[in-house]
Formats: C-alpha cells, structure tokens, sequence
C-alpha cells in the first residue's frame, strides 16, 4: 500500500512540476520564433538593397525596387534611404515580442556601381 501512495505523490508532484515550467517553455519558444523572424528581415533587408542597387544602374526608382522584392508584410516594417549610389534597408520583424522585434531590426546597404 505505501509503493502505491508513494508513487501517487510522485505522479502528481511531476504535473505540478510541469505546469510550472509551461510559462517558461511558452517564453523560450517566443523568443526563438523572434529570432528566427529577425533572421529573415535580415535576409529580406540584404535582398532588397540589392535590389534597390541594380534598380539605380538600370535607372529605376531604388526605393520601389527595394520594397518589391520582401514579402507583403514586411513592407509595411520597412525603411529605405537612397543616397547618391547607396541604398539603405531597415527591415524589422515581425513582433511576437513587441520589446525585441524593436532591437532586432535588421539593416543593410548595397551599392550601385562599386
């Protein structure tokens, strides 16, 4: 009889165990989809300030080239600057934590014609 007690207490010591840990699972999996959300505004920030540079060479408009060639929603996270023959890309990532996809934001330049 006292096995069987004792492995009931253990059984439940376990779920309690857990269930403490969930807020702490949920926090470490927002924070790794933010970084690998931060990881592809920097792979867009690159890929559109590349574009915004062949844009310039070809005579087009750097800032439309730059926006064209990220997904939808990260347009609307998005900043270019074109400075003579240099185009700057920030790019933020989406916010599943707000704080962090803040100073996670990506940047990136490429020039025209170096």
């Amino acid at each position: 009889m006292r096995r069987l007690e004792r492995a009931r207490r253990q059984r439940g010591q376990a779920t309690v165990e857990l269930v403490a840990m969930l807020p702490l699972l949920f926090v470490v999996a927002f924070a790794a989809a933010q970084l690998l959300m931060a990881g592809a505004a920097a792979e867009y920030a690159g890929h559109a300030a590349e574009a915004g540079a062949v844009a310039l060479l070809e005579g087009r408009d750097a800032a439309a080239a730059a926006r064209s060639a990220v997904p939808g929603w990260s347009r609307g996270a998005m900043h270019v600057s074109v400075e003579r023959q240099t185009v700057r890309v920030a790019v933020r990532p989406r916010p599943l934590v707000p704080p962090l996809a803040r100073l996670l934001t990506a940047h990136a330049h490429a020039e025209a014609g170096s």
